[in-house]
């Protein structure tokens, strides 16, 4: 589809404007969106914390968590500096 895709992409992460460390985001879709993978039998809370947290200390507003256990579900979540939501 002509989309610039990164797998494994080291992401710098910042607290109040400096660089305190890295993680490592399974995908990274146009430098934008955070995609993480899981292949677990259901989603728990800490594994859309983990991707929020992810979010938060990129300053990266749209992520998805995709899950490939028992049936493949997907959960996006966007994190704004007004609130976070989930759809």
């Amino acid at each position: 589809m002509g989309l610039q895709c990164e797998c494994q992409k080291p992401i710098d992460v910042f607290y109040k404007g400096e660089k305190v460390g890295h993680y490592v985001a399974d995908m990274l879709v146009e430098g934008k969106i955070i995609v993480e993978l899981k292949a677990v039998l259901d989603l728990k809370p800490e594994h859309e914390w983990q991707l929020i947290n992810y979010l938060a200390a990129s300053n990266m507003e749209l992520g998805l968590l995709i899950n490939f256990g028992h049936s493949v579900k997907v959960k996006r979540k966007i994190l704004s500096k007004e609130k976070n939501t989930e759809d």
